[in-house]
């Protein structure tokens, strides 16, 4: 048996969707939901991305790594910025 406590939303159909990192797969499990509302100071913590999971500080970093990684991959050379600038005036 193991014992989890974490913080969820409920959005504005009702729904509450609940994630867990388990070693549990593949398998039946009884589940027992105990939902306590949080006041409005502890609510306004919480973020959720676009997708509705919960942001933290630890998926923010990534998702900023990810995006200096893509920068670093797409970036072009100034010379080259130029010369298409140059090619499109041609136009």
């Amino acid at each position: 048996m193991e014992t989890m406590k974490l913080l969820a939303h409920i959005g504005t159909d009702g729904i509450l969707q609940i994630q867990t990192h388990t070693e549990f797969k593949d398998k039946s499990v009884e589940v027992l939901v105990v939902v306590q509302p949080l006041d409005n100071t502890e609510t306004t913590t919480i973020k959720h991305n676009a997708w509705g999971k919960i942001t933290t500080k630890k998926s923010i970093q990534d998702a900023i790594s990810r995006m200096q990684q893509l920068r670093k991959e797409v970036g072009l050379d100034k010379n080259l910025i130029r010369e298409m600038i140059e090619e499109g005036r041609r136009f």
